[in-house]
């Protein structure tokens, strides 16, 4: 951690679709106007130009702010990665999983004050198949319970929404092969899911590893093999706190490198979005994005 000199102009980038996002929009404006920023104002209704506009305004800003969720904040990486501007995160999403694990609170004005406080800290980055990732990718029940989870539904029940399409749908996943590869070994195996974190939460607030940080240096797998769809809920206990032991259906391996081959090509979801599939090629970029966070 260390201080980041703060220039007072900064752009601000808000999700008008993100669940709370139309509601919070001039109280983010009053906060951060308070607190001495100068601010340039664009929307992210299209997600797949925040890169552009960051670029854009290389030169004009040294500090990006974004109020939205992890999807829309991971859109956005290409663009703090060729710039290398600080990141200010304002967690106004569903499951905010990169502000869980970097310990900002969901309070509005809380996220403000730790922007203006200027402390900064390097996180690692994850990378499959040349797409980027901050707190995860994942292949199974987690792609069928984000293509069908609505927007509506999130925006009305937030992680309610996703608990409540998880078990809908629990039963309709069939266990699929896959082979895991890792630090010159390899593993084939049946799954229900298979999840790289880079981050510490995943999903609705699950945890992948106790000791898991977003800026170990390493990625975290997870697998899940139990053989009864029904099983799962048995290993939610386990689920919420990272912690594994003696839990038959469940395998856990970490490395900086994981390659996936299954016998049919496989969607797989980055950070909520499912842009991605197999055969899948992950390594880990240490020490890649600045970002504020509290001391």
């Amino acid at each position: 951690m260390k201080d980041q000199p703060i220039n007072r102009r900064a752009l601000l980038l808000l999700n008008p679709y993100a669940r709370l996002g139309q509601k919070v929009r001039l109280q983010t404006i009053y906060y951060l106007q308070k607190l001495g920023f100068e601010l340039i104002e664009e929307s992210v209704s299209d997600p797949k130009n925040l890169s552009q506009i960051i670029r854009q305004y290389q030169g004009q800003t040294e500090l990006v702010i974004i109020g939205s969720g992890d999807g829309t904040i991971s859109a956005a990486i290409e663009g703090l990665l060729s710039t290398q501007i600080p990141l200010g995160i304002l967690p106004l999403g569903t499951a905010n999983n990169l502000a869980r694990t970097l310990e900002i609170p969901r309070s509005l004005s809380q996220a403000c004050n730790i922007i203006a406080q200027g402390k900064t800290r390097r996180i690692d980055l994850g990378c499959l198949n040349g797409k980027y990732f901050l707190n995860v990718a994942g292949l199974g029940l987690s792609t069928v319970i984000n293509q069908q989870v609505t927007h509506e539904f999130k925006r009305r029940w937030g992680v309610l929404a996703y608990i409540a399409t998880a078990l809908k749908v629990a039963s309709q996943v069939s266990p699929f092969e896959v082979e895991i590869c890792w630090d010159q070994q390899s593993i084939k195996t049946k799954t229900r899911q298979v999840t790289i974190c880079n981050g510490r939460f995943y999903g609705s607030g699950l945890i992948v590893a106790e000791d898991a940080t977003i800026d170990d240096q390493r990625l975290d797998l997870f697998s899940l093999e139990s053989q009864n769809w029904w099983e799962t809920l048995t290993l939610l206990p386990a689920l919420m706190r990272g912690k594994y032991v003696n839990c038959p259906g469940i395998r856990t391996l970490q490395g900086t490198k994981f390659e996936l081959y299954t016998s049919q090509p496989c969607l797989i979801d980055i950070d909520g979005e499912a842009i991605a599939q197999t055969p899948a090629h992950f390594h880990l970029i240490p020490q890649a994005l600045s970002v504020f966070a509290p001391v």
